[in-house]
């Protein structure tokens, strides 16, 4: 049971069902939304509500169940520290153009047949080895706290609930954190604009962060994500007109102080598992996450960072074992263990040349590219 509106391209359900779809979505979001409020300058807050905005946005604009998350690439190298918030901001600015070009020249096909999907697994591959780096350094912070998140992550994992465990983990921090700093009072998200902090801005950590986010980006946020448009609501939306999306998304967003953001697979399938078919998961969700805007501040501040560990963990083991699913494992391995090493651009690079090689030396030999 529930309210439905029509407008235009779709129908806007609001029901149990679209509610917990909108859920579905926030557990893509939620713990990197937190990790970055917790370890990086950004406002919470303030990145809360650019993502309350946008799924209200792209739901209205496509008229389905899309999906809005931060660019994980990115995302995981200012939490680790490898890229400052300006970099991370101006990264951001410059993934928003290539994507944009690209879209509204259509010519995503091709880009995404010389990349080859061996090197974008590799550069997820290599994300995840980071936000695990990470997370093992945040949980011994505190070794009773990240044993009592682990095992209640191990509880789900028993019933067959692993996709909630995130957000169990954090439902248990925001208990401690109350527990101990009191429940938090209303706060106005503020404004903060990365682009005119004072922060360092090294152009070779730049270019190659945002190469690798361009890389997973091109794969996941675009191709696979209207592959799995198409699968779930028989949607005839492109990855050119994703990527224009993108584009404009956050060439907005990111002068407005809100973090890099994308459209992905991950959310798509975590709408539609839980119970999203309409669009109106979008509004829901938006609204959710305008409301935790106004109390994000003060819990994240206090937010045990051991039991982020975990959920940086936990993020790291589902987005390792994805890209695990490679057509040529030994490409994604070479590029996830030089993005650790080195850089997630370095990695980039050298398996886009991998690949090419093994590529060309397969039409001489069948079956050499796996």
């Amino acid at each position: 049971m529930g309210t439905s509106v029509v407008f235009q391209r779709s129908r806007l359900d609001f029901s149990l069902g679209e509610l917990s779809g909108a859920l579905g979505d926030s557990i893509t979001v939620l713990p990197l939304v937190i990790a970055i409020g917790a370890l990086s300058e950004f406002s919470v807050g303030w990145i809360l509500l650019g993502f309350g905005l946008f799924q209200v946005v792209w739901g209205v604009y496509y008229g389905i169940p899309v999906s809005v998350e931060p660019m994980k690439a990115l995302a995981a190298l200012v939490i680790v520290g490898r890229l400052t918030t300006l970099e991370f901001a101006v990264a951001g600015l410059l993934a928003g153009a290539v994507l944009l070009v690209v879209g509204r020249f259509r010519i995503l096909g091709g880009i995404q047949a010389y990349i080859g999907e061996p090197v974008v697994r590799g550069v997820q591959f290599g994300v995840a080895l980071l936000l695990l780096e990470m997370g093992l350094q945040l949980g011994i912070t505190s070794i009773p706290m990240a044993l009592l998140a682990g095992g209640a992550v191990l509880f789900l994992f028993v019933l067959g609930k692993r996709r909630v465990a995130p957000l169990v983990v954090l439902g248990i921090g925001g208990v401690i954190t109350v527990y101990f700093a009191g429940l938090p009072g209303v706060s106005i998200p503020t404004f903060s604009n990365q682009l005119v902090s004072n922060g360092s801005l090294d152009v070779g950590s730049l270019i190659s962060a945002t190469a690798g986010q361009l890389a997973m980006t091109v794969g996941n946020a675009a191709v696979a994500t209207s592959l799995l448009l198409s699968d779930y609501y028989d949607a005839d939306i492109s990855p050119d007109e994703l990527s224009s999306s993108m584009g404009v998304m956050n060439l907005v967003a990111v002068p407005l102080g809100m973090i890099p953001m994308c459209h992905g697979s991950g959310g798509v399938a975590g709408k539609y598992t839980f119970g999203a078919r309409t669009a109106g998961s979008n509004v829901i969700l938006g609204g959710l996450y305008a409301v935790a805007a106004l109390f994000a501040t003060g819990l994240v501040m206090a937010f045990p960072l051991a039991l982020l560990g975990v959920v940086l963990l936990l993020i790291a083991l589902e987005l390792g074992r994805t890209s695990l699913e490679s057509d040529a494992l030994g490409i994604t391995l070479v590029v996830g263990l030089v993005s650790l090493l080195t850089s997630v651009g370095v990695g980039f690079v050298a398996g886009l040349l991998l690949y090419q090689f093994v590529r060309r030396t397969s039409a001489r030999d069948p079956g050499g590219l796996g």
